[in-house]
Order: C-alpha cells, then structure tokens, then sequence
C-alpha cells in the first residue's frame, strides 16, 4: 500500500528545492523544476500515481487558463497582424522542417513523421506564462503579443493533431457546440456571478472557474481532444473580467504555483530517460537543432518586419522555440495510439524538454527586455507596420 503522505512529501519537498535554487540562481523556477525532476527521476524515483497525474494535469489546464486571461483584447487588435503572423509560422516552419527531417533523414513512416512533425511544432504556453509572471511580462505589450502567438501556435498543432487523427463524430460535434455554448454565456454570467458572491473565504469564484474548467475538460477527453484546449479559450473570455478584479488572477495564482504547476514541472522532468537520452543524444540535439532552428528562420525576420527592437526580436523568437504541454501530449497520442514506439517516444519528448529548457534560459541570460508597462509603453518597436 502506498504511502500517499511520504510520497506527497517528497514531491513538494522537491518543489521547495525548485524555488530556492530558483532564487539562488536567478532562473525561471519552472525550468528549475524540470531540471530537478529529471534528476529526481532518474535517481531516487518518482512515483507518476494517478492523484499525481491528476494535480500535474490539473496545474497544466489552470495555468494554461491564467495565460488566456492575460489576453487583453485592446492590445490584440492593436497588433493583431503580428501576433497572428508569428503563431501560424511558429507552427508551420517547424512542422514541416521535422516532418520532412524525420521521413526522409531517417527514414520513420508517415504517420510517425507526422508525430514528431506536430511534437515539435509546439511552443508552451505553460513555460512561457510562468516566465512572464516571475519577470512582470505578462504587463506588457511585448508580453502580451508573445502569450497570444503561443496561443496561435499552439491552436495550430492541435488542429494539425485533430485534423490528421482525430475521429470526427458526435461527440467530437457535442464538445464544439458546448464550447461555444460556454464561450458565449460565460463573459456575461461570470461578471453577474462573482458580484453575488463576492470575495468569500470559502473562494466560490475559483471553484466556478475550476468546475468549468473540469467540466469542459472532460467533455474534451471524451470526443478525443485535449482538455488543455478549452481553459485557454476560457481564459481569453474571462479575461474582461479578470482585469477588472486583480485581485482574484492573484489568488488563483497562488493556488496554482504553489500546490498545482509544481507537479506538471516535476512530472515532465521525470519523464526523461537519462539512459535513452545517452543512446540517442544525437537524434534528439538534431531535432532541438531542427526545431529551433525553423523558428528563428521564420519568426526572426517576422519581429523585424514588425519593427520589435533587436532584443525584443531575439527575445520572442527564443520563447517562440519553447515547447512542452502539446508536445508532450502529442508525442504521448502516437504512443499511446501505437503509431510511435518507446524509443521514438522518449526521443520526441526528450527534444521537446530540452526545447522547454534551452531557448528559456538563454532568452532570460542574455536576450530579456526592458520592462515597458502598458500604460508607460510609448515606444515605436511595437507599433504595427502598414500590414
């Protein structure tokens, strides 16, 4: 019988490990986690129980959701073009370079080709909403633009994933109608619904978003999706709501980071194979290489077209390059589905970690920003070319 509170202990003292060394060394405590869990993971063991999966699930799909509500609306039709521009490259130039690399270099099927083509297409929402709350990005234009061409991006490979394997029945059709349903009555019910209730210990206002989180995620797994997809859109359309009352992002932030995303970091950590890794060590740096290399190729030239500066060019590229919640769902679909075998599996998502961790640390080292707040923001990198 297994010892939930020693397990439990080890997780999160794993997690307190993350955000000293974090605050030590000044680095993104969710790249931090990872790191610690694929050494934890290969060391001492960590023990993936099913409460386990679900908390690190549940992190993914909650910090996911506080990333769709930092979408503000004025600055996205302000630089709509750009945010569109960068998402649908981020997606498109890697997918094919991967695709292409993985059915002709070295000779994997198509529908193995395709896999690692949507493993790597990813960028992460979830590594990159962290980096921009630690840092204060998600206050800026810069932030912002980055957070909603991840979104594009993202939506890209999922649509890519469902479009080439996906089962399109009812309840693939029941999932949409539903959604749309929510996104609709949702900025008009939760505004009514968080003034009734109001700020309460007993938090109603966190236990509506997660019960439609929840639910919707669920309905997601039932027609085959994923239930990352819908808390993104939720977000964006309680993002109105969200920005009239800071105070309750900041709750569910403290939930989230403490007790939540700890898990989903560890977790995809411990997912790596240090053994596998050393047998394929040329495979997977090839497919980093291949991945980043694709989006600094189309979403560099992107930044300069729209006339970011320099920095912040090199900046947005570099968290563009990130990948981990989609990837690793993708490359866990062709497992799982027996399109992709163990070993291809722990190379996908082995690459796709080392996409979480590398462009990160060298964007936050060397390439951040100055730190531009919306209502200070005057400068001309972000005013939006003819286009």
């Amino acid at each position: 019988m297994e010892n939930v509170w020693l397990i439990s202990a080890v997780w999160l003292g794993l997690a307190l490990l993350a955000s000293i060394i974090s605050i030590r060394v000044a680095m993104s405590v969710a790249l931090v986690e990872i790191i610690v869990g694929a050494i934890a993971g290969n060391t001492v063991g960590l023990h993936l129980t099913d409460w386990v999966n679900f908390l690190a699930g549940f992190g993914a799909i909650l910090l996911t959701f506080l990333a769709g509500t930092e979408i503000d609306k004025s600055v996205i039709r302000k630089h709509f073009w750009s945010s569109m521009s960068i998402g649908i490259i981020g997606f498109a130039a890697p997918y094919v370079a991967v695709l292409f690399y993985a059915l002709y270099g070295i000779g994997w099927t198509w529908p193995q080709s395709q896999i690692a083509g949507i493993s790597l297409s990813t960028t992460s929402v979830a590594v990159v909403y962290a980096v921009m709350i630690e840092t204060g990005f998600n206050k800026t234009e810069i932030g912002k633009i980055i957070l909603a061409a991840c979104f594009i991006n993202d939506l890209g490979t999922v649509l890519a994933l469902g479009v080439v394997f996906a089962n399109f029945d009812y309840s693939l059709a029941l999932f949409g109608a539903v959604t749309a349903a929510a996104l609709w009555m949702l900025p008009r019910f939760a505004p009514w619904f968080f003034g009734k209730v109001g700020h309460r210990v007993s938090e109603p206002e966190t236990k509506f978003v997660s019960l439609v989180l929840l639910g919707l995620g669920g309905m997601a797994m039932v027609a085959g999706s994923e239930a990352v997809l819908p808390a993104y859109l939720v977000g964006m359309a309680l993002a109105p709501a969200f920005l009239t009352d800071p105070e309750l992002p900041h709750r569910m932030r403290i939930i989230a980071f403490t007790i939540l995303t700890p898990f989903y970091f560890l977790k995809a950590g411990s997912l790596v194979d240090f053994h596998a890794v050393a047998t394929a060590a040329g495979l997977i740096v090839v497919f980093l290489a291949v991945k980043m290399a694709t989006k600094f190729v189309g979403i560099l030239p992107l930044t300069r077209a729209f006339r970011f500066e320099a920095r912040e060019g090199m900046y947005t590229t570099l968290l563009m390059s990130t990948g981990l919640t989609f990837g690793t769902i993708s490359a866990l679909f062709g497992l799982t589905n027996h399109i992709i075998d163990q070993q291809q599996y722990t190379i996908l998502v082995t690459a796709v970690i080392g996409s979480a961790v590398v462009p990160t640390l060298i964007a936050q080292r060397w390439f951040q920003p100055a730190f531009k707040p919306i209502d200070e923001t005057t400068h001309p990198a972000l005013v939006e070319g003819k286009g």
